[in-house]
């Protein structure tokens, strides 16, 4: 999720854990506890692409990583805090526990996480956004109103309480959301006479409202949406794998190493001479598949025997316009 969601789960799980002990440094260290597995993009500027984005989501938001490092975080907080009245087991304990649900949240976008570092099984529910207004303005609301509230207040309790079940509560309504669009993807292939190897939904941007299916056939991966305010039926657009374009390439540890990072979810494309990658798993930043721009595409290129990659920059343009066209497409087509 996005840094404000997880600094907001941070403070809130950092004042259920020792909020009564110590008030609103609970929260001050839950909120920073909540903020250091994201640390981990500042790889991109010590090493290359591929290695980043396999660091990205990786071991500072697996459960080894908190259970190693609360104590060790613990004991430099009760060091800086010695006149507190919270121990070092104390703060080692909400630590844990803002390190670790950092990497549960962030378990349910469409990105996942590594989990269980260092064996390799990313967890990837896909059931919310990376950032997603109606999980986070209310737990942001609630905690506001917490840190108003005495230390020693019933409603301190109450109101952090309230906004850890309100954003709980929020999460599984994704998960039964995203069974039911689910259920609207297999129905439209099956209704279409679509054969396909293996399909994938995930919510469009800002809302559990539309959603878009990621199709696996033969030769091609089939792209749709579906809003439940839609009164036709789905469409599915395709995109040519074309993974025979890499060549040789394909047998390459780097080459090897990004396919396995989009879990074969990617297609290759050819433009002026230059191989493309893009990565399926996060959709389209325009609304014209005839001219589709990836929001992760990377240009491969061969120096000196390895394969390296870089990010495409995106077109700010297409963005803003795929927002100004996302509200529409939610009100159905």
């Amino acid at each position: 999720m996005d840094s404000l969601t997880q600094i907001v789960l941070g403070a809130a799980v950092g004042e259920a854990v020792l909020g009564k002990k110590v008030g609103n440094k609970a929260i001050l260290y839950g909120a920073i506890a909540g903020t250091i597995p994201d640390l981990d993009v500042l790889a991109v500027h010590f090493t290359d692409t591929i290695t980043a984005i396999e660091w990205h989501r990786g071991v500072t938001h697996s459960i080894l990583f908190a259970v190693v490092m609360a104590p060790v975080f613990g004991w430099l907080i009760s060091k800086i805090e010695r006149k507190s009245p919270a121990t070092w087991k104390d703060w080692s304990r909400l630590m844990f526990w803002g390190l670790v649900t950092h990497g549960f949240l962030d378990a349910f976008t469409t990105w996942g996480t590594q989990l269980f570092w260092p064996v390799h099984y990313p967890v990837s529910i896909q059931s919310i956004f990376v950032i997603d207004p109606l999980y986070t303005i209310p737990f942001l609301v609630f905690l506001i109103l917490t840190m108003f509230q005495k230390r020693s207040s019933p409603k301190r309790q109450k109101f952090n309480r309230l906004g850890l079940i309100v954003s709980s509560s929020y999460l599984v309504l994704t998960l039964v959301v995203k069974g039911i669009a689910y259920q609207k993807f297999s129905q439209a292939l099956d209704d279409q006479n679509i054969t396909y190897l293996q399909m994938q939904n995930k919510p469009g941007p800002l809302n559990i409202v539309l959603w878009y299916a990621n199709v696996e056939t033969e030769d091609a991966f089939l792209i749709g949406s579906y809003s439940f305010f839609d009164t036709r039926p789905i469409q599915f657009h395709a995109f040519a794998k074309d993974h025979h374009l890499l060549g040789d390439w394909k047998e390459k540890r780097n080459m090897q190493r990004l396919i396995k990072i989009t879990e074969g979810w990617y297609t290759i494309t050819e433009r002026d001479g230059e191989l493309f990658l893009n990565d399926l798993r996060f959709g389209l930043i325009n609304s014209d598949p005839s001219n589709p721009e990836f929001a992760f595409s990377y240009l491969l290129e061969e120096i000196d025997g390895e394969i390296y990659a870089t990010e495409v920059d995106k077109n700010r343009e297409d963005a803003q316009q795929l927002l100004s066209d996302l509200w529409v497409r939610i009100k159905g087509n």
